[in-house]
């Protein structure tokens, strides 16, 4: 056994239980048409407003797990939901997963999928590219790619405790790194050995895997971002965030008192406000 399997173990039985994710109702089903679709390659999951007419605004959606769990289907109840009240298409992106399947792949398949997508004749601007927790950091590289690489046009990329640099150095990691049990400190190096692999050099890790350690921000699409006040991986958004303001970029940033890396929060007053905001800033990128 490894050092990553002795910090993370891999065991996907029922992983995303426990965790507070709202369902996928029978309204939800009632309201949407929801496929399973071949997206250049790669498996993803369509949800669009049942009726609706003509090409509609794209989620791309991208899940979380610490790259190693879960899939769209444990997120269906979000990504129906903000498909249903905003009256867009949600693309949930089945890419795979560490540590089988090692950085770049799941990436590569987030990539596969965003060349398909613009090509739909369902599909149409406003492209939103959305990632939670580790999907937060495909989602920003996605974006760096998109740049590099004269990909497609993302017109915003919206990162919900977002996992960004590998280097597990900040305030909030030293703080609350031996804090809660679902994701503290040694989770979250386990996370990047799994992912980027245990002999990798992490003294020089790619952009790409942790776009954290990206030295130009500049031209990518606005962002908008929440951390929670106690989650370890609290600085690392909102240093994302502060270098994304000073290479030019248009920034909008949550920060959730009281709460926890994908806990309930110890606040929920104030989290449902901020949870309210956050929906409001996603509704109005696809509404743009």
């Amino acid at each position: 056994m490894g050092r990553a399997d002795e910090l993370l173990p891999i065991d996907r039985s029922g992983h995303g239980e426990g965790l507070g994710l709202p369902p996928l109702t029978d309204e939800l089903r009632t309201a949407l048409t929801i496929e399973e679709v071949d997206a250049g390659g790669v498996r993803a999951v369509l949800y669009r407003p049942r009726g609706a007419s003509g090409p509609l605004p794209v989620l791309f959606s991208i899940h979380g797990g610490a790259f190693c769990f879960m899939s769209p289907e444990d997120f269906a109840g979000i990504d129906a939901t903000n498909a249903a009240a905003i009256g867009c298409a949600v693309l949930a992106v089945d890419y795979r997963l560490a540590p089988e399947h090692p950085f770049p792949a799941g990436l590569d398949d987030c990539w596969c999928a965003l060349a398909w997508v613009v090509g739909q004749p369902w599909a149409r601007r406003p492209l939103v590219v959305k990632g939670d927790s580790a999907g937060g950091a495909l989602a920003a590289a996605l974006c760096q790619r998109a740049r590099d690489e004269h990909g497609p046009a993302i017109d915003r990329q919206v990162l919900l405790i977002p996992v960004i640099d590998d280097r597990l150095d900040t305030p909030s990691m030293r703080a609350f790194g031996g804090g809660h049990p679902g994701f503290n400190a040694p989770a979250a190096e386990g996370m990047w050995l799994h992912y980027l692999g245990e002999g990798a050099d992490r003294s020089a890790t790619p952009p790409y895997g942790a776009p954290g350690r990206a030295e130009d921000l500049s031209g990518l699409p606005p962002a908008v971002i929440q951390v929670h006040g106690m989650d370890p991986l609290r600085d690392e958004g909102i240093d994302y965030a502060r270098g994304l303001l000073a290479a030019g970029v248009s920034v909008e940033l949550h920060v959730v008192p009281g709460a926890h890396h994908g806990a309930p929060g110890l606040e929920p007053a104030a989290e449902a406000r901020c949870g309210g905001a956050f929906f409001d800033a996603l509704r109005h990128a696809l509404m743009a």
